[in-house]
Protein backbone atom coordinates (compact mmCIF):
# COMPACT_ATOMS: atom_id res chain seq x y z
CA UNK A 1 0.00 0.00 0.00
CA UNK A 2 2.82 2.42 0.85
CA UNK A 3 4.67 1.54 -2.36
CA UNK A 4 1.47 2.17 -4.39
CA UNK A 5 1.00 5.63 -2.81
CA UNK A 6 4.64 6.59 -3.38
CA UNK A 7 4.53 5.40 -7.00
CA UNK A 8 1.37 7.39 -7.69
CA UNK A 9 2.90 10.54 -6.20
CA UNK A 10 6.11 10.12 -8.21
CA UNK A 11 4.19 9.56 -11.45
CA UNK A 12 1.92 12.55 -10.74
CA UNK A 13 4.62 15.03 -9.72
CA UNK A 14 7.70 13.99 -11.65
CA UNK A 15 6.00 12.20 -14.54
CA UNK A 16 3.22 14.72 -15.28
CA UNK A 17 3.51 18.12 -13.59
CA UNK A 18 7.24 18.69 -14.04
CA UNK A 19 7.25 17.71 -17.78
CA UNK A 20 4.15 19.89 -18.33
CA UNK A 21 5.91 22.93 -16.90
CA UNK A 22 9.09 22.16 -18.87
CA UNK A 23 7.00 21.90 -22.06
CA UNK A 24 5.51 25.30 -21.30
CA UNK A 25 9.00 26.75 -20.95
CA UNK A 26 10.06 25.16 -24.25
CA UNK A 27 7.07 26.57 -26.11
CA UNK A 28 7.56 29.99 -24.56
CA UNK A 29 11.31 30.13 -25.39
CA UNK A 30 10.73 28.63 -28.86
CA UNK A 31 13.69 26.32 -28.34
CA UNK A 32 13.33 23.62 -31.01
CA UNK A 33 15.69 21.22 -29.24
CA UNK A 34 13.75 21.34 -25.97
CA UNK A 35 10.45 21.25 -27.86
CA UNK A 36 11.41 18.03 -29.68
CA UNK A 37 12.77 16.52 -26.47
CA UNK A 38 9.51 16.99 -24.54
CA UNK A 39 7.37 15.96 -27.48
CA UNK A 40 9.23 12.63 -27.54
CA UNK A 41 8.75 12.32 -23.80
CA UNK A 42 4.98 12.85 -24.03
CA UNK A 43 4.67 10.18 -26.74
CA UNK A 44 6.54 7.67 -24.57
CA UNK A 45 4.60 8.69 -21.45
CA UNK A 46 1.27 8.21 -23.30
CA UNK A 47 2.33 4.66 -24.20
CA UNK A 48 3.46 4.09 -20.61
CA UNK A 49 0.11 5.27 -19.22
CA UNK A 50 -1.76 2.98 -21.61
CA UNK A 51 0.36 -0.02 -20.62
CA UNK A 52 0.11 0.92 -16.94
CA UNK A 53 -3.68 0.57 -17.04
CA UNK A 54 -3.34 -3.16 -17.77
CA UNK A 55 -0.17 -3.92 -15.80
CA UNK A 56 -1.74 -2.46 -12.63
CA UNK A 57 -4.45 -5.12 -12.94
CA UNK A 58 -2.46 -8.18 -13.94
CA UNK A 59 1.08 -7.53 -12.62
CA UNK A 60 0.48 -5.70 -9.35
CA UNK A 61 1.31 -8.93 -7.47
CA UNK A 62 4.81 -8.99 -9.01
CA UNK A 63 7.55 -8.27 -6.44
CA UNK A 64 8.88 -4.72 -6.54
CA UNK A 65 6.34 -3.79 -9.22
CA UNK A 66 5.74 -0.26 -7.94
CA UNK A 67 9.45 0.29 -7.31
CA UNK A 68 10.14 -0.63 -10.92
CA UNK A 69 7.56 1.91 -12.06
CA UNK A 70 9.27 4.65 -10.06
CA UNK A 71 12.64 3.67 -11.51
CA UNK A 72 11.23 3.65 -15.05
CA UNK A 73 9.80 7.18 -14.72
CA UNK A 74 13.10 8.41 -13.30
CA UNK A 75 14.93 6.76 -16.21
CA UNK A 76 12.67 8.51 -18.72
CA UNK A 77 13.24 11.93 -17.17
CA UNK A 78 16.94 11.71 -16.35
CA UNK A 79 19.08 14.01 -18.56
CA UNK A 80 21.90 11.47 -18.22
CA UNK A 81 20.05 8.41 -19.49
CA UNK A 82 17.61 10.23 -21.82
CA UNK A 83 15.30 7.25 -21.70
CA UNK A 84 12.38 8.85 -23.52
CA UNK A 85 14.55 9.94 -26.45
CA UNK A 86 16.19 6.54 -26.61
CA UNK A 87 12.90 4.63 -26.66
CA UNK A 88 11.40 6.95 -29.25
CA UNK A 89 14.34 6.77 -31.68
CA UNK A 90 14.97 3.03 -31.31
CA UNK A 91 11.43 1.63 -31.20
CA UNK A 92 8.53 4.06 -31.55
CA UNK A 93 9.62 6.13 -34.52
CA UNK A 94 10.56 3.17 -36.79
CA UNK A 95 7.35 1.32 -35.93
CA UNK A 96 5.12 4.32 -36.55
CA UNK A 97 6.92 5.19 -39.77
CA UNK A 98 6.37 1.70 -41.20
CA UNK A 99 2.74 1.53 -40.14
CA UNK A 100 1.79 5.15 -40.66
CA UNK A 101 -0.28 4.64 -43.82
CA UNK A 102 -2.30 1.77 -42.33
CA UNK A 103 -2.87 3.73 -39.14
CA UNK A 104 -4.08 6.79 -41.08
CA UNK A 105 -6.48 4.66 -43.14
CA UNK A 106 -7.87 3.04 -40.00
CA UNK A 107 -8.35 6.43 -38.38
CA UNK A 108 -10.17 7.79 -41.44
CA UNK A 109 -12.45 4.74 -41.61
CA UNK A 110 -13.14 4.90 -37.88
CA UNK A 111 -13.93 8.60 -38.18
CA UNK A 112 -16.35 8.02 -41.06
CA UNK A 113 -18.03 5.09 -39.35
CA UNK A 114 -18.35 6.97 -36.11
CA UNK A 115 -19.90 9.92 -37.95
CA UNK A 116 -22.37 7.66 -39.80
CA UNK A 117 -23.23 5.83 -36.59
CA UNK A 118 -23.73 9.12 -34.80
CA UNK A 119 -26.05 10.40 -37.53
CA UNK A 120 -27.98 7.11 -37.63
CA UNK A 121 -28.51 6.92 -33.89
CA UNK A 122 -29.31 10.62 -33.80
CA UNK A 123 -32.08 10.18 -36.36
CA UNK A 124 -33.45 7.16 -34.52
CA UNK A 125 -33.41 9.09 -31.28
CA UNK A 126 -35.25 12.01 -32.85
CA UNK A 127 -37.87 9.67 -34.35
CA UNK A 128 -38.43 7.93 -31.03
CA UNK A 129 -38.69 11.28 -29.24
CA UNK A 130 -41.15 12.63 -31.82
CA UNK A 131 -43.31 9.48 -31.63
CA UNK A 132 -43.34 9.61 -27.84
CA UNK A 133 -44.28 13.30 -27.90
CA UNK A 134 -47.16 12.68 -30.34
CA UNK A 135 -48.48 9.76 -28.29
CA UNK A 136 -48.26 11.76 -25.08
CA UNK A 137 -50.07 14.69 -26.69
CA UNK A 138 -52.85 12.45 -28.05
CA UNK A 139 -53.30 10.71 -24.71
CA UNK A 140 -53.37 14.04 -22.92
CA UNK A 141 -55.95 15.44 -25.35
CA UNK A 142 -58.15 12.35 -24.96
CA UNK A 143 -57.96 12.52 -21.18
CA UNK A 144 -58.81 16.24 -21.28
CA UNK A 145 -61.83 15.69 -23.53
CA UNK A 146 -63.10 12.87 -21.30
CA UNK A 147 -62.64 15.09 -18.28
CA UNK A 148 -64.58 17.95 -19.86
CA UNK A 149 -67.32 15.55 -21.02
CA UNK A 150 -67.71 14.15 -17.50
CA UNK A 151 -67.95 17.68 -16.10
CA UNK A 152 -70.61 18.63 -18.67
CA UNK A 153 -72.64 15.49 -17.95
CA UNK A 154 -72.50 16.25 -14.23
CA UNK A 155 -73.71 19.80 -14.88
CA UNK A 156 -76.59 18.55 -17.08
CA UNK A 157 -77.65 15.99 -14.50
CA UNK A 158 -77.58 18.68 -11.80
CA UNK A 159 -79.75 21.02 -13.91
CA UNK A 160 -82.24 18.26 -14.71
CA UNK A 161 -82.40 17.23 -11.07
CA UNK A 162 -83.14 20.80 -9.98
CA UNK A 163 -85.84 21.43 -12.65
CA UNK A 164 -87.66 18.03 -12.48
CA UNK A 165 -90.97 17.92 -10.48
CA UNK A 166 -91.26 15.84 -7.37
CA UNK A 167 -92.69 12.34 -8.01
CA UNK A 168 -96.38 11.99 -7.07
CA UNK A 169 -96.55 8.22 -7.00
CA UNK A 170 -95.52 5.98 -4.14
CA UNK A 171 -91.84 5.69 -3.51
CA UNK A 172 -90.20 2.46 -4.63
CA UNK A 173 -89.39 -0.07 -1.98
CA UNK A 174 -85.97 0.11 -0.50
CA UNK A 175 -84.05 0.78 2.62
CA UNK A 176 -85.46 4.30 2.78
CA UNK A 177 -89.02 2.81 2.53
CA UNK A 178 -88.39 0.49 5.37
CA UNK A 179 -87.09 3.32 7.48
CA UNK A 180 -90.25 5.28 6.58
CA UNK A 181 -92.45 2.41 7.76
CA UNK A 182 -90.63 2.21 11.01
CA UNK A 183 -90.85 5.96 11.47
CA UNK A 184 -94.59 6.24 10.58
CA UNK A 185 -96.04 4.89 13.86
CA UNK A 186 -94.03 7.42 15.81
CA UNK A 187 -95.44 10.28 13.74
CA UNK A 188 -99.06 8.98 13.93
CA UNK A 189 -98.69 8.40 17.65
CA UNK A 190 -97.49 11.91 18.24
CA UNK A 191 -100.26 13.29 16.02
CA UNK A 192 -102.91 11.22 17.86
CA UNK A 193 -101.57 12.33 21.23
CA UNK A 194 -101.76 15.97 20.19
CA UNK A 195 -105.23 15.42 18.69
CA UNK A 196 -106.43 13.55 21.81
CA UNK A 197 -105.25 16.28 24.08
CA UNK A 198 -107.16 18.88 22.05
CA UNK A 199 -110.36 16.74 21.95
CA UNK A 200 -110.24 16.04 25.63
CA UNK A 201 -109.94 19.77 26.41
CA UNK A 202 -112.85 20.57 24.15
CA UNK A 203 -115.07 17.81 25.60
CA UNK A 204 -114.31 18.94 29.15
CA UNK A 205 -115.35 22.47 28.33
CA UNK A 206 -118.50 21.29 26.59
CA UNK A 207 -119.45 19.04 29.45
CA UNK A 208 -118.85 21.76 31.99
CA UNK A 209 -121.00 24.15 30.03
CA UNK A 210 -123.78 21.50 29.60
CA UNK A 211 -123.69 20.53 33.29
CA UNK A 212 -123.95 24.18 34.33
CA UNK A 213 -126.87 24.70 31.97
CA UNK A 214 -128.62 21.57 33.33
CA UNK A 215 -128.18 22.80 36.89
CA UNK A 216 -129.77 26.09 35.97
CA UNK A 217 -132.72 24.35 34.26
CA UNK A 218 -133.45 21.97 37.15
CA UNK A 219 -135.10 24.61 39.49
CA UNK A 220 -137.13 25.86 36.58
CA UNK A 221 -138.41 22.36 35.86
CA UNK A 222 -139.14 21.79 39.55
CA UNK A 223 -141.06 25.03 39.77
CA UNK A 224 -143.07 24.25 36.71
CA UNK A 225 -143.95 20.76 37.90
CA UNK A 226 -144.92 22.06 41.31
CA UNK A 227 -147.21 24.62 39.89
CA UNK A 228 -149.00 21.95 37.87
Amino acid sequence: MVAWIISRLVVLIFGTLYPAYSSYKAVKSKDIKEYVKWMMYWIIFALFTTAETFTDIFLCWFPFYYELKIAFVAWLLSPYTKGSSLLYRKFVHPTLSSKEKEIDDCLVQAKDRSYDALVHFGKRGLNVAATAAVMAASKGQGALSERLRSFSMQDLSTIRGDGAPAPSGPAPPGPGRASGKHGQPKMSRSASESAGSSVCTCCFTCRTWKDGRALLQMPLLTFVNGSH
